[in-house]
């Protein structure tokens, strides 16, 4: 066989054009579109007033000063192992979710599926629903009409891509300002890379890709069987209902069929373009749309809702065999969705609990390691530490060094007779502080003296302390 005649291994994809359907799913889906876009665009343009020596924006990263802000919280370098919880959250929600009702994050909530649904929904606008688009598509020729639709379309899919990817970059500076800087082309040149590239990824993965991103791209579909069991609550075809499948309902033989007629509605509105009838399929996204135009269905023709719905495999045997489901709570609530439960909510009581008995005020101390110590001509003993003194609070404040443990140790703060350091406003200082020990004051065996730093604002009176080490003897 030639290289010519090799068979491709590889089909060519075939665009879904998903018709229109509403029913409780699809405002479900609606609903959850409108609250996350929302969210999404309008969540940098919130101001928070932290005073004039932090920024105003409600939620902001900001890389320059290495920190996070969410509304009267904010998150330092070192606390990072908040940001840490969240996403440890974020992983056990999860869990949770999918072993509970399986991909509903996929159906829902996920940034694919609720951008896909927004480009979708631009697309019927534009060029109609299901068949005219068809029709469209089908269409060899390329006259007037076919070419203003696919401008339209594109040209607002285009406006949608961009605002998302500037939406992105708000979140990251002062919104505001840097909407102005965009306009005027004096923004740094990273934001105009960011939003390039976030632009061309929603315009290809929303427009182009769309199921070939959950198929192929997204490695979930594949983890998620780890998460499921046979008491998880996904979308299913109740096949000993349905079957044999048949059309001619007044036809000779029509009294053996199933209520399935085999009117592939379920089919024409699936985003991914499966056949639930064929069972469970890693394709399948959980959106319940397919639900929504099946009770539709039903309803037409006079025959009981549920052919297609939310159940388990353990409901299926039950069902099969004339008896009635477990209860949804009975599938929800179960040793293994309890258990995510519990490390998701022990995880947040821990974030909150660390969050609010955080002090406004820290110290990290750094031993100068070279030399330990020194002795001073009177024979005193001398260590130096670097102390990172951080003050959270939205003004400057005058903080007091001093050290306990050892009444012998006393403080000098480098380049100021006075104990105290004055800190600017929302930032840290980096203090060299001398401890020292006169000579006699430690006995002979003492090669090092444990101690503690003391910290205190003197405006609050709130302190914070670390503990060290005095190296050397004072004899």
């Amino acid at each position: 066989m030639s290289d010519s005649e090799t068979p491709s291994l590889y089909a060519a994809r075939e665009p879904i054009f998903p018709k229109r359907v509403s029913g409780l799913f699809r405002n479900l889906k609606w609903g959850i579109m409108i609250v996350t876009l929302g969210i999404y665009y309008i969540t940098p343009w919130l101001r928070w007033d932290r005073g004039p020596e932090l920024p105003d924006q409600a939620v902001l990263v900001d890389l320059a000063s290495r920190r996070f802000f969410f509304f009267w919280i904010e998150i330092w370098p070192h606390e990072f192992y908040f940001i840490a919880g969240l996403l440890v959250m974020a992983g056990l929600g999860l869990f949770l979710f999918t072993s509970a009702l399986g991909r509903v994050w996929c159906g829902y909530a996920c940034p694919q599926t609720v951008w896909t649904d927004l480009f979708i929904l631009v697309e019927r606008w534009i060029e109609g629903d299901r068949n005219a688009r068809l029709r469209l598509h089908r269409q060899k020729k390329l006259d007037f009409r076919k070419a203003r639709l696919r401008l339209t379309k594109w040209t607002t899919w285009l406006l949608i891509s961009v605002a998302t990817g500037g939406a992105w970059v708000f979140y990251f500076t002062d919104a505001p300002t840097l909407l102005v800087n965009l306009a005027t082309m004096n923004a740094h040149p990273v934001a105009y890379t960011t939003i390039a590239v976030l632009t061309l990824t929603t315009f290809i993965f929303g427009g182009f890709a769309r199921e070939q991103i959950c198929i192929y791209a997204c490695p979930w579909p594949r983890i998620q069987a780890a998460m499921m069991d046979e008491d998880t609550l996904v979308v299913g075809y109740r096949e000993w209902r349905g079957e044999p499948r048949g059309k001619h309902r007044k036809a000779e033989g029509a009294e053996a069929l199933g209520d399935c007629i085999d009117c592939m509605a379920c089919v024409n509105v699936c985003p991914v373009g499966i056949d639930i009838r064929d069972g469970q399929q890693l394709e399948c996204i959980t959106c319940g749309l397919c639900i929504d135009a099946c009770d539709d269905m039903m309803d037409k023709i006079g025959k009981p809702r549920g052919l297609i719905d939310y159940m388990a495999l353990t409901d299926e045997s039950r069902e099969r065999a004339g008896m009635e489901p477990k209860s949804v709570w009975k599938h929800v609530f179960r040793p293994r969705t309890v258990m995510y439960t519990i490390l998701w909510a022990s995880v947040g009581f821990a974030l909150l609990f660390a969050l609010f008995i955080r002090s406004d005020i820290d110290l990290t101390v750094a031993p100068v390691r070279n030399p330990t110590f020194i002795t001073l001509s009177d024979g005193t003993i001398r260590n130096t530490y670097e102390v990172r003194l951080r003050n959270k609070h939205g003004e400057e404040r005058p903080f007091r060094v001093t050290v306990s443990g050892d009444p012998s140790l006393h403080v000098t703060v480098e380049g100021s007779p006075y104990e105290v350091v004055p800190v600017p406003a929302d930032s840290t200082k980096l203090a060299r502080i001398y401890v020292m020990a006169p000579k006699g004051s430690t006995p002979a065996e003492a090669e090092r003296t444990e101690f503690r730093f003391w910290v205190e604002d003197t405006a609050s009176g709130e302190r914070a302390y670390k503990d060290s080490v005095f190296n050397g003897r004072a004899n």
